[in-house]
C-alpha cells in the first residue's frame, strides 16, 4: 500500500506543487505532466528545454524532488507529523512538549513556562536590544538535566551576520552550572549530582553546533537536539536578491521548513529579525522587516524595544498566551529579571521553579571548553549541507 501511494505522488500533477505561476505556465506547454517526468532531468536540460534560467530550473527541480520525498518518508511511517492521531492526543502531547526557559521568569511567565518545543518563535528587535544574548541564554538553557526541569538537549546557532561569541557563552555556561550546584546542594539527592558530572563547561560548548549558514539533513545525525536558533533571518535576503517573487518563494520555503523541523523533530525554533522603518501618514514608525507576509510565518512573536534605557520584551502573538509586556536585563550572568535580589538571582531561581519546583545553585568550572564549527555554503537557497569544517576553538 505505502509504495502504491508513493507510487501515486509519482504521478501527481505539476500543478499541485509550490512553483510559480510562470514556471508551471511553461512546464505544461513544454509537454510535462507529472512529478515523474522530471526526476532524471538535469538543471541544464530543464532549463534549455522550457525556457527559464539555471536557476530557476534548479529551484524547480529541488521543489519537486523534496517535495516527492517528503512525502515518500511519510508514507513510509518515519515522519511524526505523518500519523494520524486525534484532537485528545494532540492536547496531551502539548502539555508533555516542556519548554526552554529563558532565566527571565517574566518572560517566562508570559509565554507559558519558557520557550516551547514544537512551534516556531521570532524574535524582533533593533540592534542591541537583546536578541542574541537571548538566543547564547537559549543554547546553554537547552542542556540543562531533566532532574533540573530541562529538556536536556543540544543546541544549533545558525549564525548569519557573523555576531556569534564563545567569550559570552562561556559566562552564561559557568552562571548555568553555578546555579545548579546550588540546586543540588539544597535537594541532596544522588539524581541531582550524577546529573551535573556530565553537566560541564566543555561539554556545554561541545554540544552547541554553530552554523555560518544553514544545515537540514544535521539533525537526522543528532537526534538530542532541542533548539534551533537563526540568529538574522533578514541578513540573507538583503544581497542580491533584486527579484521580489524568488525572494517571497525563498521565504515561504525557509518558513515552511522550519515549521516541518519543529514538528518531526520535537524541537523549538527560534528567528531573529530586525526592525525596520516604515513611513505612516508623516510619521516614522519602527516595524519588523522582511514585510507583513513574513509575519504569519512563526507561531509565536517577541518584539524587543527601549522605554527610554529601559528593556521590555512584548508577546505580540500567540496561540496560547495573551499579549503581554514585561521588563528584562541583560547581566555579565545572562539574560535575567530586572531586578535582582542577589548574586545569585531569586528570580532565576523562580524561573525554574515555574516549570518544576526546583531553584538554581553555584560551582566553579574549568574554563577550557571546545566548540564545534560547521561551516555550510549557500545559504537559504540550497537548503542542505555541502561541506563541514571542524575547529576546536580552546
Amino acid at each position: 500500500l505505502r509504495e502504491k501511494t508513493f507510487s501515486f505522488e509519482m504521478q501527481r500533477d505539476l500543478l499541485r506543487f509550490p512553483l510559480s505561476s510562470a514556471v508551471r505556465v511553461k512546464l505544461v506547454s513544454a509537454g510535462f505532466q507529472t512529478a515523474e517526468e522530471l526526476l532524471e532531468v538535469k538543471p541544464s536540460e530543464l532549463s534549455k528545454e522550457v525556457g527559464i534560467s539555471k536557476e530557476e530550473a534548479l529551484e524547480t527541480l529541488q521543489i519537486i524532488r523534496r517535495e516527492c520525498l517528503t512525502n515518500k518518508r511519510r508514507y513510509a511511517g518515519t515522519s511524526e507529523s505523518g500519523k494520524k492521531c486525534t484532537a485528545l492526543e494532540l492536547l496531551e502531547q502539548e502539555h508533555i512538549q516542556g519548554s526552554i526557559i529563558t532565566f527571565c521568569s517574566a518572560l517566562d511567565n508570559i509565554l507559558g513556562g519558557g520557550v516551547p518545543l514544537m512551534k516556531t518563535t521570532e524574535i524582533c528587535g533593533a540592534p542591541g536590544i537583546g536578541k542574541t544574548q537571548l538566543c547564547v541564554q537559549l543554547a546553554v538553557d537547552v542542556q540543562i538535566p531533566e532532574c533540573f526541569g530541562g529538556v536536556a538537549g543540544e543546541a544549533v546557532f545558525i549564525d548569519t551576520e557573523g555576531s556569534f561569541m564563545v567569550d559570552r557563552v562561556v559566562d552564561l555556561a559557568t552562571a548555568c552550572i553555578q546555579h545548579l550546584q546550588l540546586i543540588a546542594e539544597k535537594h541532596k539527592g544522588e539524581e541531582h549530582r550524577k546529573a551535573l558530572e556530565d553537566f560541564t563547561l566543555e561539554n556545554i560548548l561541545s554540544h552547541i553546533y554553530y552554523f555560518l549558514y544553514l544545515l537540514p539533513d544535521f539533525l537526522s545525525e543528532h537526534s538530542q537536539v532541542r533548539l534551533v536558533i537563526v540568529d538574522g533571518i533578514a541578513f540573507p535576503f538583503r544581497h542580491d536578491l533584486d527579484d521580489l517573487s524568488l525572494r517571497t518563494r525563498l521565504l515561504n520555503g525557509l518558513a515552511q521548513q522550519m515549521i516541518s523541523l519543529a514538528n518531526n523533530h520535537r524541537l523549538a525554533v527560534i528567528l531573529t529579525n530586525q526592525m525596520t522603518t516604515k513611513i505612516d501618514k508623516n510619521q516614522a514608525l519602527l516595524i519588523p522587516a522582511l514585510g507583513e507576509s513574513w509575519g504569519h510565518a512563526a507561531t509565536i512573536r517577541l518584539i524587543f524595544h527601549w522605554d527610554l534605557k529601559q528593556r521590555l520584551a512584548t508577546l505580540y502573538k500567540s496561540p496560547s498566551q495573551k499579549e503581554s509586556t514585561v521588563l528584562f536585563q541583560i547581566t555579565p550572568q545572562g539574560f535575567r529579571d530586572t531586578v535582582i535580589t542577589s548574586a545569585c538571582s531569586l528570580q532565576t531561581e523562580d524561573s525554574l521553579n515555574t516549570q518544576n519546583g526546583h531553584e538554581m545553585q553555584r560551582k566553579n568550572c574549568n574554563p577550557e571548553a571546545n566548540l564545534q564549527v560547521y561551516k555550510f555554503t549557500d545559504v537559504v537557497k540550497s537548503m542542505c549541507t555541502s561541506r563541514i569544517v571542524t575547529i576546536r576553538c580552546k
